[in-house]
């Protein structure tokens, strides 16, 4: 049963073909063993319930939204979009330098070719500091507090701060700009940031597009539709409410339960020798 269930998860994060993502490291990259990315990157349950809840603050921006519904497949290929992501998250934590910047400077070129006009005329492009901003702070942000939730509560302040200084590094590499390098500034940047949010029909497709894809298998129903919930739960109530998404007191402790229970097994069946984190 560990077996089967690890080689389901594999699955999710494998590359197009079936192929895991291998990483050679040859060097610590850009972070090392001991930094907080590496702990915080190698939960899985935690990065997919941030990853669900960072994807629901980001087409809040309308300039980031409008990026996605013009250039990207993620209505066509929501898995494969996915799947890239944690590809890139792997490759620039777990990855040696080279690799890492690689990887990066490859994302930069796709950004450049990522340009248009919102509905009412403004013009927006994938490479804009702002926009890439907004992204690198709420996917720190959710990663990090889904992190604390679901696999170190009692997480000090000190590691919270340094998490963010450390993820700094692949912001500024990428041309965001404002970066936090503390929790306290992220939370900042997001109240000033939150009077340009903007909840409209486009907003609602891909927000339902991305709640009610069908697991990828039927095994991984229970562990899908918790960790869609999860992430809906991490959400701050003030985006929760612009999604017109709701989830009440009993609705939320079952969660909590719910996922504290799946991350355990999730753990178990990806303990040492049976990972998805990249080979080294």
């Amino acid at each position: 049963m560990r077996d089967s269930i690890g080689s389901e998860i594999r699955r999710i994060f494998a590359e197009p073909g079936g192929q895991t993502i291998e990483i050679s490291r040859e060097d610590s990259g850009l972070f090392g063993p001991h930094s907080v990315c590496w702990q915080v990157h190698g939960d899985v349950t935690s990065m997919m319930i941030g990853g669900i809840a960072s994807l629901l603050m980001q087409m809040l921006d309308p300039m980031v939204l409008a990026g996605v519904w013009d250039h990207s497949v993620f209505r066509q290929d929501m898995r494969g979009r996915l799947r890239r992501t944690a590809a890139f998250l792997a490759r620039t934590t777990y990855g040696d330098r080279a690799q890492a910047l690689g990887e990066i400077a490859r994302i930069r070129r796709i950004h450049d070719h990522v340009h248009g006009t919102l509905p009412d005329g403004t013009p927006y492009k994938a490479n804009d500091p702002t926009s890439l901003a907004w992204v690198h702070v709420t996917e720190s942000l959710c990663f990090l507090d889904a992190y604390v939730r679901y696999r170190k509560p009692h997480m000090t302040m000190a590691e919270r701060d340094r998490y963010f200084a450390e993820m700094a590094q692949i912001g500024r590499l990428l041309g965001a700009d404002p970066v936090p390098y503390s929790h306290r500034e992220a939370q900042r940047l997001v109240a000033k940031a939150r009077p340009r949010l903007r909840f409209d029909e486009r907003t609602r497709e891909i927000a339902d597009l991305l709640l009610n894809q069908p697991p990828s298998s039927p095994q991984l129903a229970p562990f899908h539709h918790m960790t869609m919930q999860a992430g809906v739960d991490l959400l701050p109530r003030w985006a929760r409410h612009m999604h017109g998404l709701s989830i009440s007191l009993p609705a939320r402790l079952a969660v909590r339960g719910g996922t504290t229970g799946i991350a355990a097994i999730t753990r178990w069946a990806l303990a040492p020798g049976r990972t998805v984190r990249p080979a080294r």
